[in-house]
């Protein structure tokens, strides 16, 4: 592992969490509680962290695959909302752009698009996700090789490992927090070796998505001010490990693959930043989200647990399954980059299209039952979860990995989990997860 002085940013994580943060504003400045007067208006983060947004997209979904919000906090926008229509869109990244140029892949609309950062310069965050042909290509197969399938078998005994020295640490008889206790320090561990991050350190990877992965801070004044400082502070960070790396020998490292790629060497400021913050949350919060949404979903259907708990064959499968009925991240937008007609909608260019990636994996014209668990469901793998097209998941078979090393030693130890206290989820409307899941393990 590299190691890096100590400063200052470590004083970061003495601050409250982002969505703690948020709730105090809120609290503070109610005047200031965004505001969806429409009722298919499902940018609205009430609905989620209640757990009763499913029967609003069926019934948009029963409507038709595209509808129109005139109104809402983040501004006018097309929800796509059936399966076919997304892979549909995502299959044309030419007309509909992922650019952050053009808004980027968050249903968010900045308040002020001409505030400027603290160095001076207009604050945007460039990342790969966030951009089109041919710079997108570039950097994209510049990370590509850290999750191979050469990869994914030579990193799966360290996982394997440290999957089982968590669960054996876990205390029986007592409620605990699974994501405090499981969730995070297994995705944050993974996370800190793929970036070969200093391991001491590596709490600040868990605080720094936490912040980077709330969009809606941007609604509140103070904090996005905030999450941009942390968000520099991260960056500062992360130029110190680039300085260190590049004077030594080239690694197997994120960092070092950036370092030595014509496609990422010469990134500019923001533009590294916005990488950083992409390949922090998409391998953190995520895989994070799924781990807790795999033991809330067995505990919620019990007799998909007894099939989990009397054939371990069904696991592969059934991480599948677990990521479609979880959707660790709800919506990714596009703009029209002309005019142009979608299922007989006129739209035009510079609009906002967000594809509803939660609605997708519930549509009934696809999945049965898809409001139910079920780890034999046979096309459980047609689930939109890590998107579609070019711009799918790099880190995809990462995550499946980890997952599955979760369910198979949960499985070696005979671990049942219940849900056995509060359970409190992520009010967001682009990470969907658990800030809190008490939890009680029994055997079986």
């Amino acid at each position: 592992m590299a190691t890096i002085a100590p400063d200052a940013h470590r004083e970061w994580t003495r601050s409250p969490r982002a969505h703690e943060a948020l709730q105090q504003h809120f609290d503070s400045h109610p005047e200031e509680r965004p505001d969806h007067p429409h009722k298919w208006d499902t940018s609205r983060s009430d609905i989620y962290a209640e757990n009763r947004w499913e029967p609003i997209f069926a019934e948009m979904r029963a409507s038709g695959p595209l509808h129109y919000i005139p109104e809402s906090p983040f501004g006018p926008y097309w929800s796509v909302v059936q399966h076919k229509a997304i892979q549909h869109v995502e299959a044309l990244p030419e007309l509909f752009s992922s650019s952050w140029e053009h808004g980027g892949i968050t249903i968010l609309e900045r308040p002020d698009e001409d505030e400027l950062g603290p160095d001076g310069e207009r604050f945007e965050l460039p990342m790969f996700i966030a951009m089109d042909r041919p710079k997108h290509t570039g950097q994209r197969r510049t990370v590509a090789p850290a999750f191979t399938p050469k990869e994914m078998k030579r990193l799966e005994s360290e996982i394997r490992e440290r999957t089982g020295e968590c669960l054996d640490e876990l205390p029986r008889g007592k409620t605990f927090n699974w994501v405090d206790q499981v969730s995070i320090p297994l995705t944050t561990g993974m996370l800190a070796i793929l970036f070969d991050f200093p391991w001491e350190d590596r709490d600040l990877l868990t605080f720094w998505s936490d912040w980077s992965g709330d969009t809606e801070l941007m609604l509140a004044r103070g904090l996005d001010e905030k999450r941009r400082d942390i968000q520099y502070e991260m960056a500062e960070y992360f130029q110190k490990l680039w300085v260190q790396k590049s004077q030594g020998e080239p690694g197997a490292d994120l960092l070092s693959m950036m370092i030595h790629s014509p496609a990422m060497n010469q990134m500019s400021p923001h533009e590294f930043m916005g990488n950083l913050v992409l390949l922090i949350v998409g391998g953190n919060d995520t895989t994070r989200n799924t781990m807790s949404g795999i033991v809330h979903a067995l505990d919620k259907f019990p007799d998909q647990r007894k099939i989990f708990e009397e054939d371990p064959g069904v696991i592969p499968n059934g991480v599948q399954e677990c990521i479609r009925y979880q959707t660790p991240l709800k919506h990714m937008r596009r703009t029209a980059s002309e005019d142009t007609e979608l299922f007989g909608h006129s739209i035009a260019k510079g609009d906002k299209v967000v594809l509803w990636y939660n609605s997708a994996n519930r549509d009934e014209q696809v999945f049965d039952h898809a409001e139910k668990l079920d780890l034999r469901r046979e096309n459980a793998r047609r689930h939109l979860a890590f998107g579609y097209g070019i711009h799918r998941c790099v880190g995809a078979r990462l995550a499946e990995l980890q997952l599955r090393v979760l369910m198979e030693e949960m499985h070696e130890r005979r671990m049942r989990v219940h849900v056995a206290g509060e359970v409190e989820r992520v009010r967001a409307n682009f990470v969907e997860g658990f800030r809190v899941l008490e939890t009680e393990v029994t055997s079986f």
